[in-house]
């Protein structure tokens, strides 16, 4: 049986993969929306502080000073694969109705990029256990982190399982979150790459990415905050919640500064729609109109 663990507890141990990069002298241009490694001092005082996301005033800082160079902490390198033999890639068209367009690995590429990291999506979509494992081997020589992804039922999950299984150290878990399911992670290879594998289902593989795969990501970058703003508002509506689960409820603010929750929560329309999600923890029951929730931005 899958051991199913409390949300905050995986998180942890996703973030203890998540090792800070090496940091190096990166040209100016390549240093942009990588992390300080170092302080850089100007007249004593410190004009960017190590840890900071490196912006275009601060590129432009450095230049003044004739800095051609910045030590920084590099972007990590994220290799994105989806999996599953009834994946399509978007373009061509279905053959049946079990099949369906393959778009977490859209998503999941554009995500991490606007994360920080240096993204690159596999396009063939592997069919068998031998074409998966000829792919991941053949991607670690460029990833600091492997992300993958199937089929929206995770008929694929045994597949990607099995493959994982034989070419490192991994860990079968499920998160107790609402419209979440089984997650893989380790470490593979020589170089004992991380991986973590995401349920296929874009909702989860959305909730995945935000509350795991991007702190992983700024941890990577020596980032001075990994998380989002959060703050407290009141709820404009009552939310129905799956019990006994931390549940993120996608939400929109109002002109009140109150929060709504989004209509059918299982569209994955809420995804764009969405300017926060309304947090709710495993120990949180019914929460009524008027009540004070806590809300992360995410736009």
């Amino acid at each position: 049986m899958d051991q199913t663990v409390p949300v905050a507890q995986m998180y942890e141990r996703l973030l203890e993969l998540a090792s800070p990069l090496s940091p190096l002298d990166l040209p100016l241009l390549d240093a942009h929306g990588a992390t300080m490694a170092s302080d850089l001092l100007l007249d004593e005082k410190v004009a960017i502080k190590s840890g900071a996301k490196i912006s275009s005033t601060q590129i432009a800082l450095a230049a003044s000073l004739g800095l051609d160079r910045l030590p920084s902490r590099p972007h990590p390198r994220v290799v994105i694969i989806s999996a599953g033999d009834d994946l399509v890639e978007p373009g061509s068209k279905l053959a049946d109705e079990d099949d369906e367009f393959e778009s977490n690995s859209w998503f999941l590429t554009t995500f991490v990029r606007e994360a920080g990291a240096h993204a690159f999506r596999v396009h063939t979509i592997p069919e068998t256990s031998e074409e998966l494992k000829l792919i991941i081997e053949d991607q670690l020589v460029r990833a600091d982190l492997i992300v993958i992804s199937g089929e929206s039922h995770d008929e694929s999950f045994e597949l990607i399982n099995t493959v994982l299984s034989e070419l490192g150290e991994i860990t079968t878990i499920i998160p107790n979150l609402a419209e979440s399911g089984k997650h893989n992670f380790g470490t593979i290879g020589p170089d004992k790459t991380p991986i973590v594998t995401l349920p296929g289902d874009p909702i989860g593989n959305y909730l995945s990415a935000e509350i795991f795969i991007r702190p992983m990501i700024l941890k990577m970058l020596a980032n001075n905050e990994i998380n989002r703003p959060s703050k407290k508002v009141k709820l404009s509506k009552q939310i129905n919640l799956e019990e006994g689960k931390a549940n993120y409820i996608r939400g929109k603010l109002n002109s009140d500064g109150s929060v709504e929750p989004l209509e059918n929560q299982g569209s994955i329309a809420t995804l764009s729609l969405a300017d926060c999600l309304i947090t709710l923890g495993e120990k949180d029951k019914k929460v009524s109109s008027g009540d004070l929730v806590n809300i992360v931005l995410i736009k």
